[in-house]
């Protein structure tokens, strides 16, 4: 029991830093795009850019390991529920976005695999997500508005957890270090808010607008939907900061976060 425990706290703390790393290129990347130096990144495109730095395959065999052990510490918390979620319709809905994370996650591993030529997975070529299968079947104005409201419900979760510093609640820190995590925690989960919120809007105007087909906006796609808005390379430009901010808080789960492998 306690060698397992051992193991799962290491899963979690190796996946929080990978999250970390992966935010880390895509907030450089927003702020390199919005003072114009290079094209905003995606979680895939940070992929591809660590890749092709010196030891790129080494780099990104390491952030695999780290992907797939936040998957499974992801599938672990939606599973054995080690933060006392519980089973009330606000803790099975947090547990169910755990639990939809860890896929997330779990699909970007499957796609760093396939760029070190150990899976297809992830490659240029067709295949549909998930979202365009269900759209195939019921539409795809009723799938945009879902996601638009999940989308949605996830970025207020954001702008909530950064306004009542839940986040401190599974920090153990002292308080010299709390001082100045708070700050930063808080803008950084602004942020991702904000990009979740953006992600919500361009779902909605879709769903409005025609319900037509089309590839499920990303990440990529935000960015550049901020890009193009009145005073759009400042909004950027502060998103990526805030993006950057969100892995430095990434990166202190790794080191601080209470991982409650006992109380499971």
């Amino acid at each position: 029991m306690a060698t397992g425990s051992r193991w799962i706290k290491h899963l979690a703390r190796t996946g929080y830093f990978a999250r970390g790393l992966v935010y880390t290129i895509i907030g450089l990347f927003a702020v390199l795009a919005a003072i114009g130096a290079a094209e905003s990144k995606d979680t895939k495109g940070a992929l591809q850019t660590l890749l092709g730095q010196p030891f790129g395959s080494f780099l990104i065999a390491i952030l695999i390991i780290g992907l797939i052990s936040y998957g499974l510490w992801r599938v672990f918390q939606s599973v054995m529920d080690p933060d006392d979620h519980g089973t009330s319709a606000k803790g099975l809905a947090v547990r169910a976005g755990l639990f939809s994370s860890a896929v997330t996650y779990g699909l970007l591993a499957f796609y760093a695999l396939s760029l070190v030529g150990i899976s297809n997975g992830g490659g240029s070529g067709g295949g549909s997500s998930p979202a365009e299968m269900l759209a195939a079947f019921v539409g795809s104005r009723p799938v945009s508005l879902g996601l638009a409201a999940i989308f949605g419900g996830v970025a207020i979760a954001h702008w909530v957890k950064a306004y009542k510093r839940k986040y401190a609640d599974h920090l153990k820190a002292s308080e010299a270090v709390m001082e100045w995590l708070h700050p930063i925690s808080i803008t950084g989960l602004a942020a991702r808010g904000c990009v979740f919120a953006t992600l919500s809007v361009m779902l909605i105007l879709r769903g409005l607008a025609s319900g037509e087909g089309g590839d499920t906006p990303g990440l990529k796609d935000a960015l550049n939907y901020i890009q193009e808005l009145p005073f759009g390379a400042f909004l950027l430009a502060a998103l990526g900061i805030g993006v950057l901010l969100f892995a430095v808080y990434s990166f202190a789960e790794a080191i601080w976060r209470e991982i409650n492998i006992e109380d499971a």
